[in-house]
């Protein structure tokens, strides 16, 4: 069973999407409080007093840095990261994949990231502790034709991750990406009506992995890339 996160900050972003509000909404109940991120964001039934919605451009650098600051003076500390903003794109070729895809690509998979993470992490440093969680991808270490410029992207993120769960250990910070398969969101569903959503990953069961990795059962897990590719795996 998943420990209590009371007293723990977290930062959600991606947080009002298919799978960053189930993330958001596991990590109020189990007692964190919640700063969920997005590009417009408000409070919803389901959350609670424990929620700051906060809307921002994480392509924007300057912006992500000022408001990892204000976060961490705001709150004092930050403990858990979780990552799941992303975009997909397909049905290119890599010959035929254009300039403005895998630009949107890069950007919203890897350099949000990146600036995220490098914005968080000295806060981590200086309290001696955290939990980074980053939502990747299936295609990130089996990719398909035409996802060159999606695929790529998520397999850049996990070297980050790992390469920041390798950098930081010393001061106790962990550092995990998750790699789902298609997940079962209203999105994927409307666009792929024909599909056997049985077969899909509940976001549900990303949440409770998310939980387990932010909590004192994920302790020895950290520059792991965890596949969850539902049952047709």
């Amino acid at each position: 069973m998943v420990g209590s996160l009371e007293g723990q900050v977290a930062i959600v972003t991606g947080a009002d999407g298919g799978l960053g509000t189930p993330v958001t909404k596991a990590l109020l109940a189990a007692g964190a409080t919640v700063v969920g991120i997005a590009r417009s964001i408000s409070v919803g039934p389901a959350h609670d007093g424990h929620f700051y919605p906060v809307s921002a451009n994480l392509i924007d650098r300057e912006e992500v840095a000022s408001l990892v600051a204000r976060l961490a003076e705001q709150f004092g500390k930050i403990d858990i990261l979780v990552h799941v903003m992303g975009g997909f794109a397909g049905g290119a070729s890599v010959a035929e994949t254009d300039d403005a895809t895998w630009q949107k690509m890069i950007d919203i998979n890897l350099n949000a990231a990146f600036y995220v993470l490098r914005a968080v992490i000295p806060v981590m440093r200086r309290g001696e502790h955290g939990r980074i969680i980053a939502i990747g991808s299936r295609q990130a270490v089996q990719p398909a034709p035409g996802v060159a410029a999606y695929a790529a992207s998520k397999a850049a993120l996990v070297s980050l991750v790992q390469t920041a769960a390798l950098e930081n250990k010393d001061k106790n910070i962990l550092a995990n990406v998750i790699l789902p398969g298609t997940m079962d969101t209203p999105a994927n569903r409307a666009a792929m009506p024909k599909a056997d959503f049985a077969k899909w990953v509940k976001t549900s069961h990303v949440a409770e992995l998310v939980l387990l990795l932010a909590g004192e059962a994920g302790d020895a897990i950290t520059g792991a890339a965890i596949p969850e590719y539902g049952i047709d795996g």
